[in-house]
């Protein structure tokens, strides 16, 4: 299944688990769902089952939000005390939407816990009390652990079963486009590693540290500790200290700082090798992007030589590491947020930790991976073959779950049959369903027009515009719309513009070019505070951050 038809299945409001395999364009197709329920004047309550992944998606915890805490069992009584906290309760009876991150893990009995809290809450005995679901996650990662012990999974519960959920398998690959590191991945993860996918890995075994620049992967915390302050202290000089600074409740900052992949205190000396923890608004580095500090700006903060070219970023060009903000977000307010340099040292980091994250290299310690999943996760963090280089490699490593792979048939099936289902509709039919959607989630629909990518909705626009229209929803960033139409970027926003003046413009089809919620808010307060059609003084309040197409995106947005 595409990212596209899953979107389409994601709008009609039914139960989903949106699944597929590492770089497939999960997190996106999420994204670009809540961006379309947002445009509506909905609200999504935003979860995942650990702190980390909590943080990539700036939401609570799904134990927190449901106000279980760390229980693995709840009696009657305990279940009515929680469900009596005003805080909790609001926030359940408000939500309408439920998004739970990394499902893969949690474990069956907190997911069990937190919809009996939603049910009581709510007076209502359908699953999560009739609140609409979306599970993420894919279950050959990492699995959930509670007190040492190895959990059920989330499907192996009677909520799961009772959900039930439309499966949308996303099968195309956006990370990784080498033919025969694929093949070894899909091996993995279908068990059927042969000795020639073996031999393949361990060609790329290496007998020193491996590049000085990649960051190194373990599966242990101590073995990341050790070396991370070992390889720091070899470097000459005083290091420079950045302090996180925070805001908002203390249980919320705490959950922030543990899921955070900077540090609460970064030290940092010239010449470290670094890599950036959070998505650049502007596009200069994602999450992931591997660098050195070759310096300090005027105001201290650290220069970095970019070494990787990920996401669109240009290797030796070089960025000023501005602090960020990681957020807690609840019905559309900032509930608490942390403020830090988006660095992190780059020699070590767990495995558990690169999950989610891109990487254009690693070099990783399999020799003690003591997990299923552990080594496919770790492999599956890199682009290319080119990029994994192997200090170790065990048995373990190469296993994902028996279960899972058993389980895993079913959900392929599941998938297909829920595409051809809805791939089968008329699309008037399919648009009909999203309405009643929004329509009963208490949404507005944003105006009269055909659905996102139909052919109707270009109707009597230009042929240039038209063109370009159909290349921003093709796309997944200003640049490659603007190669994909061998225009400058500036002209494809002028064209978005024009549209919109047409009337036949809609936020869904551009709003996945636009910044994150954070630059959004800086924009669109400097926007309301310099009133006129110049932008240049816009741009000048902002500090030159932000490109005047990414400000003229979000000034269309806004009307």
């Amino acid at each position: 299944m595409t990212q596209g038809q899953a979107l389409a299945i994601l709008k009609t409001g039914a139960n989903i688990f949106l699944t597929g395999e590492p770089g497939s364009g999960k997190t996106h197709t999420v994204n670009e769902f809540v961006g379309w329920l947002r445009a509506a004047g909905i609200e999504p309550a935003i979860t995942a089952a650990t702190g980390i992944a909590a943080t990539h998606v700036g939401g609570l915890t799904l134990h927190s939000w449901s106000g279980i805490g760390v229980s693995d069992t709840l009696s009657r009584a305990e279940v009515d005390r929680i469900a009596g906290k005003e805080h909790v309760a609001r926030r359940i009876q408000k939500a309408k939407v439920l998004i739970i991150d990394e499902v893969s893990m949690l474990g069956a009995r907190t997911f069990e816990l937190a919809d009996r809290v939603c049910r009581e809450v709510r007076r209502d005995t359908r699953p999560f009390g009739g609140i609409t679901v979306v599970l993420v996650g894919d279950f050959f990662q990492l699995p959930p652990v509670s007190r040492g012990e190895r959990m059920p999974f989330a499907y192996e519960s009677a909520t799961w079963r009772e959900l039930n959920l439309v499966i949308c398998y996303l099968t195309e690959q956006y990370r990784q486009d080498d033919p025969a590191f694929l093949s070894a991945l899909s091996a993995i993860r279908s068990n059927a590693v042969e000795t020639f996918h073996y031999e393949l890995l361990m060609a790329r075994t290496v007998f020193t540290d491996g590049p000085a620049d990649a960051p190194k992967l373990f599966s242990h915390n101590a073995d990341v500790d050790r070396l991370n302050a070992v390889e720091l202290a070899k470097l000459p000089g005083r290091a420079k200290t950045f302090i996180m600074n925070t805001s908002g409740r203390e249980p919320l900052v705490e959950g922030l700082k543990r899921g955070c992949l900077s540090p609460e205190v970064l030290e940092l000396k010239e010449d470290a090798a670094v890599m950036f923890t959070k998505n650049s608004p502007t596009g200069a580095f994602v999450n992931g992007t591997l660098g050195r500090v070759i310096g300090w700006s005027a105001d201290g903060l650290p220069v970095i030589e970019i070494h990787s070219a990920a996401g669109g970023t240009r290797a030796g060009r070089t960025v000023v590491a501005e602090p960020m903000e990681w957020q807690v977000a609840e019905d559309g307010k900032v509930r608490a947020s942390i403020t830090q340099v988006p660095l992190r040292l780059a020699y070590a980091m767990t495995v558990h930790k690169s999950q989610g994250m891109s990487m254009d290299a690693a070099v990783m310690d399999l020799s003690r991976a003591f997990e299923y999943g552990q080594g496919y996760v770790a492999l599956s963090r890199v682009r290319s073959l080119a990029g994994v280089h192997l200090l170790g490699l065990n048995a373990r490593a190469l296993e994902v779950h028996p279960d899972v792979l058993a389980h895993d048939a079913g959900l392929r099936a599941a998938s297909e049959a829920a595409d051809e289902a809805f791939g089968a509709m008329p699309e008037a039919e399919l648009t009909g369903l999203h309405r009643q959607f929004i329509k009963a989630m208490g949404g507005a629909w944003p105006r009269e027009s055909a659905s996102h990518g139909s052919a109707k909705a270009s109707a009597g626009i230009p042929g240039r515009l038209a063109a370009t229209l159909q290349a921003v929803r093709d796309e997944r960033t200003l640049a490659n719309a603007a190669k994909a139409r061998g225009l400058a970027s500036s002209t494809v926003v002028k064209h978005l513009e024009e549209l919109a003046a047409l009337g036949t413009l809609m936020r869904d089809d551009f709003m996945h070019l636009l910044p994150d919620e954070i630059a959004l808010g800086e924009i669109r307060e400097a926007l309301a505070s310099i009133r006129g059609p110049k932008l240049a003084p816009v741009w000048s309040a902002l500090g030159g951050r932000y490109s005047f197409e990414t400000i003229r995106l979000t000034r269309l947005a806004r009307e």
